[in-house]
């Protein structure tokens, strides 16, 4: 039996290894391009430490490092998840997608139960990335897919992170009005400007 002054000693050593496994997995799952560290700015740094209802979104020129910025943010994010100061509330789960990919998905014409169950998972999981949102082309099927998985995060508090090259204000003619409305509520606080050269002359982006 371990004395009370073991405990927690045993919790954060306990911890520490679910936050290795889980930062493991994620690094194995970025891509190659955007596993290097990088500093992020006090915004998002304060959007991790929050732990609000809110959502986060990085915007910016075409190659200010968007994306690279958005994997570091996820990083951080699930590093803070499993810190001692919070409740134990399983392992958490973080989906990314290019848009692209996202609207592929969900398109018409494929599996119906590969669809729900993807729009399903989005809902449900504890934070999910959708990369460069105002790239896809879309059609009005995909804008009520959008809908069910903003709209049921939207409701339920749950957070996402967000690229584009346009604010949440012009995302409409993509994601539909609807969308763009929850998101740019979820967002309302942490809308990050990034600055910078096309880095993609130099290195990744």
């Amino acid at each position: 039996m371990h004395s009370d002054s073991e405990g927690p000693d045993l919790r954060k050593e306990w911890l520490q290894q679910r936050t290795n496994g889980a930062l493991s997995r994620f690094h194995e799952t970025t891509p190659l391009i955007y596993r290097k560290r990088i500093d992020v700015p006090k915004e998002v740094t304060d959007w991790v430490a929050g732990w609000g209802s809110g959502s986060l979104f990085l915007t910016g020129h075409i190659g200010v490092g968007k994306t690279h910025m958005a994997w570091e943010t996820c990083r951080l994010w699930l590093k803070a998840f499993y810190g001692p100061e919070r409740p134990w509330n399983g392992a958490a789960t973080i989906y990314t997608y290019r848009s692209t990919a996202l609207f592929d998905a969900l398109r018409p014409d494929g599996p119906d139960e590969v669809r729900r169950t993807l729009i399903k998972t989005l809902q449900d999981a504890d934070l999910v990335f959708v990369d460069d949102l105002a790239a896809a082309k879309v059609t009005e099927w995909t804008q009520e897919r959008l809908f069910e998985i903003f709209d049921e995060r939207y409701i339920n508090q749950r957070p996402v992170i967000i690229t584009s090259d346009v604010l949440p204000a012009d995302l409409g003619p993509v994601t539909g009005p609807r969308v763009a409305s929850r998101l740019g509520e979820m967002c309302r606080d942490s809308v990050v400007w990034l600055e910078g050269d096309d880095r993609r002359r130099g290195e990744a982006a």
